[in-house]
C-alpha cells in the first residue's frame, strides 16, 4: 500500500492571491515603520505607517469579500473557514490600528500602535500561509 497526495482543493484564483499580497507587505511594511519612528522619533515614519495601514486596508477589504464568497461556495470547510476568520480579524484590527496612528505622531505609534502593527501583520502572515499552502488530501493508493 502506498500513499499518494492528490489536492483537495483548487489553488487560490490568480488576483486573489495578489490582493492578498498586498496586506502582507504593507502590515509588515507597517510594523518596520513604527519600529524605526520608535527609534528615530522622525514624523515622517508615523505618516509611513498610516500610509501602509491604509494601503493595506484597501487591498484586504477585497480579500475578506472574496473569502466570504470562497467561504459560501466551499460550503462552510474548516480551512476556509479559518482563513476568513484571520482575514476579517486582521482588517478590523487593521482598523483599529488605522484610527490610533491617525492620532498626534507619539501617542499613535507608542506601544498600542506597535502591538495592533505587529498582530495585523502576524495575522497576514498567517492567513498567507494557509492561503497559499496547498492542501492535499492523503489517499491510500492500491
Amino acid at each position: 500500500m502506498s500513499l499518494t497526495r492528490t489536492p483537495s482543493r483548487p489553488a487560490l484564483h490568480p488576483l486573489h492571491a495578489i490582493l492578498l499580497a498586498f496586506p502582507i507587505a504593507l502590515f509588515t511594511g507597517a510594523v518596520l515603520s513604527d519600529v524605526t519612528y520608535l527609534n528615530s522619533a522622525e514624523m515622517q515614519w508615523s505618516n509611513f505607517s498610516a500610509w501602509l495601514i491604509t494601503f493595506a486596508l484597501v487591498f484586504g477589504g477585497p480579500v475578506v469579500l472574496w473569502a466570504l464568497i470562497d467561504l459560501i461556495r466551499a460550503g462552510n470547510r474548516g480551512p476556509a473557514r479559518l482563513y476568513l476568520v484571520l482575514v476579517a480579524v486582521m482588517w478590523v484590527l487593521g482598523l483599529v490600528n488605522a484610527f490610533k496612528h491617525s492620532q498626534d505622531a507619539w501617542s499613535s505609534v507608542g506601544a498600542p500602535g506597535l502591538i495592533l502593527s505587529i498582530l495585523c501583520a502576524a495575522l497576514a502572515l498567517v492567513a498567507g500561509w494557509i492561503a497559499y499552502s496547498p492542501v492535499t488530501a492523503v489517499e491510500a493508493a492500491r
